[in-house]
């Protein structure tokens, strides 16, 4: 609509839309409850809107239809062992620690909790965590910084205690950040690690992880509000986080599948090829 009326408007308020719908003489007259409601019973709600990427990596039906594979169980068409394990690993990175100069007020009968707005900040970690798909363990440490190092001490963390030192494959799931990109990644591990075979997900496929999944639950139940007295305070939180949530986590539902991966794909096709040619 803001295309056909000129007004530099990239989204309308409900008086807006309500001049608009007058002006144009689409009714004569209609009060803005009338129109709110009469839009939000609607099947098309103009004014919602979420980000999301096309899939347009090369292979990506391959790269991805490799991923949603193991979390079925399945590698190259045949049945994971059971004693094959499965890892989904990433970092978080810049966790800051906030002080509040005052404390936070516990919610009450008809009052929310009461979060002071300014803060110091006390340092950050890069929140680094190892996310055992089939088994529903975590692992996780603190690093000052990203990189190949904090990463490559990540997995001698989890590779080097059972039963991923003995289990005949271990595979990781990986996206494409620089601490984990390409066939020097994969060199780099399998030679420290023979049983270790490195996954990566498509770029801009992120939500292909399952670790994104625990680090929402951690933002959720163990980082917000953030206060916090020290980077010490901080990493005991994460830590003690994940070994609180081991003791209640089950392997997440993972419903989506290849099938699913392929819909997905032949549906948006069109959307992608149009704007392809329109970029």
């Amino acid at each position: 609509m803001n295309c056909q009326s000129g007004l530099p408007l990239s989204r309308y308020s409900v008086a807006e839309l309500h001049r608009e719908v007058v002006q144009r003489g689409w009714v004569a007259s209609i009060g803005n409850t009338t129109l709110w409601r009469w839009l939000n019973e609607d099947a098309i709600c103009p004014w919602r809107h979420r980000r999301w990427i096309f899939p347009r990596a090369p292979a990506v039906e391959e790269k991805a239809g490799r991923v949603l594979d193991l979390y079925q169980g399945l590698w190259e068409g045949r049945a994971l062992a059971a004693e094959d394990c499965v890892i989904s690993a990433d970092e978080k990175t810049s966790i800051q620690a906030r002080r509040r100069p005052y404390d936070t007020v516990p919610p009450g009968p008809a009052q929310p909790m009461r979060v002071e707005h300014d803060s110091e900040r006390r340092g950050a970690w890069v929140y680094l965590a190892a996310w055992d798909v089939r088994r529903a363990k975590i692992h996780g440490r603190c690093e000052r910084q990203s990189g190949i190092a904090p990463f490559d001490r990540l997995v001698d963390q989890v590779m080097s205690q059972p039963p991923y030192q003995s289990a005949p494959r271990v595979f990781w799931i990986v996206d494409n950040g620089s601490a984990h990109r390409g066939p020097r990644c994969v060199e780099r591990l399998r030679r420290k690690w023979p049983n270790l075979i490195v996954v990566h997900t498509p770029a801009h496929a992120s939500w292909l992880n399952q670790i994104e999944i625990y680090f929402s639950i951690v933002q959720r139940k163990a980082l917000t509000p953030n206060n916090f007295r020290s980077l010490a305070e901080l990493q005991d939180r994460l830590i003690g986080f994940g070994q609180h949530y081991e003791q209640i986590a089950h392997p997440f539902q993972w419903k989506f599948t290849r099938r699913d991966l392929k819909h997905l794909l032949a549906r948006i096709e069109p959307w992608h090829l149009l704007i392809s040619k329109a970029a």
